[in-house]
């Protein structure tokens, strides 16, 4: 059972995610830039005594996943995009993660009402002992109904104590594996649906990363770098947090050589493998007694 500061603690992160979620929809406009729309958010977020649990990724048409605008991002968002915008919060590491799609183009709308009915589905079958794959099948069965695909290869998670992606995974289709729901979990639900091909490919250049082994290193800019993520535990950080502590360059290097040390994960951009418009709708929630209940409403 969780203790009853775990779940306060949730439960404020859970407001302050959704509060920031509903403020932060005016900022998703034709004209803004990706960047600004990143900053205020995560401004947002810390200003409400918020800590963020992940970099704000907006996602724009094809890009599904991963994208946090860089220092000096120039891409400005046009009245023809659908742009995906997920936000994460903690509190003393405990965390809420919540996203939201914009049709800009205003072509979209029966793509994102079948991505939301399909996590709304999603949430209403959630009670311990409910298989995963029940979920998949359910949030398969929605989108496919209305004829677009999920995303097969990105899925739901679990959620700890400074983990975003802990044990249990939470899948958009029917998988043959049959992983159990128990109560006091906490799950992010997070189905994608798009008109391409429904799988997503990596780009080469990440923004995000996050520290996965603090071993030591020789390179003494890296070390300061590092010591200033040991109170974020494995939660992912954006390369542009740094770049008025370090030159662009000089982090970039930094960056590549903690990853090929595997002191640090990256996190490339996901694509939608046939460039088709793709559309994220998420929640997290704590498994209940008898169902659960939806912190980032």
């Amino acid at each position: 059972m969780m203790e009853p500061a775990e779940l306060k603690s949730y439960r404020d992160a859970g407001k302050i995610a959704s509060t920031v979620r509903k403020w932060s929809a005016k900022l998703v406009k034709p004209g803004a830039k990706l960047v600004d729309i990143a900053d205020s958010i995560e401004k947002r977020i810390t200003d409400d005594g918020g800590g963020l649990a992940f970099p704000v990724n907006v996602c724009v048409n094809d890009v599904t996943a991963h994208y946090a605008p860089k220092h000096g991002d120039d891409t400005v968002l046009t009245g023809q995009d659908v742009v995906s915008v997920d936000l994460g919060v903690h509190l003393d590491g405990y965390i809420a993660d919540t996203a939201y799609t914009v049709d800009l183009a205003g072509e979209y709308g029966k793509l994102l009402e079948i991505n939301e009915a399909a996590l709304e589905a999603a949430i209403s079958l959630v009670k311990p002992g409910l298989s995963v794959s029940e979920i998949g099948s359910k949030v398969q069965d929605t989108i496919t109904s209305a004829g677009f695909k999920p995303i097969e290869n990105l899925t739901g998670h679990e959620v700890k104590q400074y983990d975003l992606h802990a044990g249990l995974s939470v899948p958009n289709i029917k998988v043959p594996y049959d992983w159990k729901m128990e109560e006091g979990m906490v799950l992010a639900f997070e189905p994608f649906a798009t008109d391409g091909a429904g799988r997503v490919i990596e780009s080469k250049r990440a923004e995000i990363y996050s520290l996965t082994d603090p071993k030591p290193t020789r390179n003494r800019e890296a070390r300061k770098l590092l010591k200033t993520l040991h109170d974020r535990g494995e939660l992912p950080f954006a390369a542009r947090w740094y770049a008025g502590k370090v030159s662009p360059l000089r982090l970039n290097i930094i960056l590549n050589q903690l990853a090929q040390e595997d002191i640090l994960k990256s996190y490339p951009p996901l694509h939608e493998k046939a460039k088709g418009m793709v559309s994220q709708f998420e929640h997290t929630l704590i498994v209940t007694s008898d169902g659960c209940e939806v912190t980032t409403r």
